[in-house]
């Protein structure tokens, strides 16, 4: 059985696919197997994985099913110890992998390592060195639109993984996984379903470490983003905050949650004229009506670990995370382009 199983979800963009599989079958890590998810396409997906990589399993939805229960198949039909998740618009430096592994065998306690993720038009600027959550209840990327001059250079805890490049203990995965046995919430279809993961993780006690020589380049919202990702992110966010973070953490800022977004409906409302604004506020009201009815999964916090997670959330200076810009653009999609 390999150490790692890797799994790339795809909707057509081949020309992107092969790019990022051009790169991984240089990988100086081997001791993995590939899982390809086709998630409807119409294009042809298993031959330009097959030239590249023959044993790899490619596993084919005849509609678009959405990347959360892209993953959830694809995880539950591999078994080895680490899965990664890859995004098919990215391309990853050789010891990407190798990296990975390496920082996640450091650190036995970790449930997930984060890679850095660079721009793949702007090489030198980043797009996230691990994601933040802050206690006005978003998600962000550490680092974002920064140049990389060595300021995360350091192996240490952050709060969850950019799903577009992240490592996950099975282990982990397991301890975390719903009553059906799906570890992502496919409620959420796309965005912010890797937030809900490293809430539920946290929450678990598995911490995630940044892998700082773990590099890739991505191609931003290359498969996804514009108005799709204005609605599902402005959605989800909601579901995350009804349902997986613990109560510890959004009862003493509610009114700080609260004016937060309501600020990001007023701004909405300004840019009305502008489909991502509407497709945000479409989110904003879905997001809410969904979240009255969601179902809070019961998560018993230790004080210490209470303690350990609250360190790692962002507070009201976001020159922490330098996002501030992300957070208030409607057109960046506060932050969370993917």
């Amino acid at each position: 059985m390999t150490r790692v199983d890797v799994v790339i979800p795809t909707f057509n963009g081949v020309d992107l696919l092969a790019r990022c599989l051009d790169t991984l079958v240089i990988s100086t890590f081997t001791d993995f197997r590939l899982f390809v998810f086709d998630d409807g396409s119409v294009e042809a997906i298993a031959p330009v994985v097959h030239k590249r990589f023959p044993d790899a399993t490619v596993i084919r939805a005849d509609t678009n099913i959405g990347l959360a229960r892209a993953f959830n198949r694809s995880i539950a039909q591999s078994n080895s110890e680490f899965v990664v998740l890859l995004n098919n618009d990215t391309e990853v430096e050789a010891d990407w992998l190798a990296e990975l592994v390496n920082c996640a065998d450091r650190h036995p306690k970790s449930g997930s390592v984060a890679s850095k993720l660079r721009l793949l038009s702007e090489r030198s600027r980043l797009h996230s060195a691990g994601d933040v959550w802050s206690v006005r209840g978003m998600p962000g990327n550490r680092g974002v639109w920064l140049e990389d001059v060595g300021q995360y250079d350091d192996e240490n805890e952050v709060f969850s993984a950019c799903g577009g490049a992240a490592l996950y203990r099975r282990e982990a995965l397991e301890a975390v996984q719903a009553r059906d046995g799906h570890v992502f919430d496919e409620r959420l279809f796309m965005y912010c379903e890797d937030v809900d993961l490293g809430w539920r993780l946290q929450a678990a006690g598995w911490r995630c470490v940044f892998a700082p020589s773990a590099i890739v380049y991505h191609a931003l919202s290359a498969t996804g983003g514009g108005t799709l990702a204005s609605y599902y992110v402005s959605r989800n966010v909601w579901m995350v905050l009804a349902q997986s973070v613990p109560r510890e953490f959004t009862k003493p800022y509610r009114m700080r949650i609260f004016a937060f977004h309501l600020g990001r409906i007023v701004r909405g409302l300004r840019h009305l004229c502008e489909p991502a604004a509407r497709a945000s506020l479409r989110g904003t009201v879905v997001g809410i009506a969904r979240s009255t009815f969601a179902r809070r999964r019961r998560q018993e916090l230790p004080k210490g670990e209470r303690a350990r997670i609250a360190a790692l959330l962002v507070g009201d200076s976001w020159h922490q995370c330098a996002g501030e810009r992300c957070y208030t653009s409607i057109q960046q999609v506060d932050g969370r382009t993917r």
